[in-house]
């Protein structure tokens, strides 16, 4: 009975794996039946890779004998986070490093490369192309003996080309008046510079108003268009789940916020968050972990050239984590120098995060205040 329930265990996690050629691995797009009438082309994208053609019969071999070898409880912690996609909240899968696997004589797997590539990423090739998720318990440490493999205490790290494409740039002019102009500039939140005023005036002053002397790391305010919905979260702890629907979820829930649009992109872009993101400020800055079935959009200063009068949106596909933003280097950004800036305020220290669709020059909605729901984040000057 014993050995007939971990067989089961072993079918149900194979015929749970990813592969190109049947489920669409995370992180590459899926095909639908009626595509999306934007093109994903217009924002910086730092996380696409070339597709394989799955595992092998050796791969499948491979694992097969791997999780032939696991206890009953392993395996059931390895289910957990598979079927659920890593919303379950699953613990860590401790495995020995003596338990290393080779594919042949000139390829060889860590563990967590292997499950990852099985279970997440078919085209995945090597551990650098990972980072550890701060919520696994493994997280900095450099154990000799054991590491976790739960695939989905790990992202897939998304790495910035250079130079970028010139399709997803910000040029600083259109934020400069014409002398005879009578009207005040449009707000850096709307044009993507890097000083910024909100839509409905919501300033760090204002910020300071609304939360008092509460000790927190960031603030987040959640948009729907220009429209701000709910009040101003804070986050006390390292890590912060922003999401519409997670199972065993807690952090900032954005469907139990009350919002009165009805706009029918709006309710199917909302309704697309569903596990969300993940910010967690580690010992190099703020990254951010894209946990939904769908890509999200960054912009943030820290993320481009300090020198470059532009500014670029990064799109980030499920799986994936970026570094939003870096307290060292933000340190190093000071106001332009240009006197046409002079006027408005100078924050480096927050960034603007698109659900599902992106903002830019190339797509239909130039401004991030056109985007159906965004986020805008403010860190503390630590």
């Amino acid at each position: 009975m014993f050995r007939t329930k971990r067989s089961a265990l072993v079918r149900r996690l194979w015929r749970s794996h990813t592969t190109l050629g049947g489920e669409a691995a995370e992180g590459q797009p899926e095909s639908t039946s009626q595509p999306e009438p934007e093109r994903d082309t217009n924002a910086h994208t730092c996380c696409c890779g070339k597709t394989s053609k799955g595992a092998d019969h050796e791969l499948k071999a491979l694992t097969h004998s791997l999780l032939k070898r696991l206890k009953e409880k392993q395996l059931q912690i390895l289910l957990q986070a598979v079927e659920s996609k890593g919303g379950a909240g699953t613990g860590c899968l401790l495995l020995p490093r003596m338990l290393d696997p080779k594919l042949s004589k000139h390829t060889s797997y860590s563990l967590p490369v292997l499950l990852c590539k099985v279970f997440r990423w078919p085209d995945l090739k090597s551990s650098s192309e990972l980072k550890r998720l701060y919520c696994c318990e493994m997280y900095g440490i450099n154990s000799t003996d054991y590491y976790c493999c739960n695939p989905h205490h790990l992202s897939r790290l998304c790495e910035l080309e250079s130079p970028p494409p010139p399709y997803s740039k910000f040029p600083m002019e259109l934020l400069k008046q014409p002398a005879d102009s009578p009207n005040p500039p449009p707000s850096s939140t709307e044009t993507g510079g890097p000083h910024y005023t909100a839509p409905d005036g919501l300033s760090d002053s204002r910020i300071s108003q609304e939360l008092g002397s509460r000790a927190h790391w960031c603030v987040v305010a959640y948009w729907e268009e220009r429209t701000r919905v709910g009040r101003l979260y804070t986050a006390q702890e390292p890590s912060l789940d922003i999401f519409y629907d997670l199972p065993h979820g807690n952090g900032f829930c954005l469907g139990q916020l009350n919002s009165d649009n009805k706009s029918q992109l709006v309710t199917k872009v909302r309704r697309k968050i569903g596990y969300g993101i993940q910010l967690s400020r580690e010992r190099d800055g703020v990254w951010v972990y894209n946990r939904s079935h769908y890509p999200v959009f960054i912009k943030s200063v820290t993320l481009d050239n300090p020198d470059s009068r532009t500014l670029l949106v990064h799109k980030v596909y499920p799986g994936y984590s970026i570094k939003a933003f870096d307290y060292e280097k933000s340190c190093s950004l000071q106001r332009p120098n240009d006197h046409d800036f002079t006027h408005e305020p100078w924050s480096g220290y927050s960034v603007q995060i698109s659900f599902v669709k992106g903002w830019g020059q190339c797509y239909t909605r130039q401004f991030i205040t056109s985007c159906p729901c965004w986020l805008e984040v403010f860190f503390n000057n630590r």
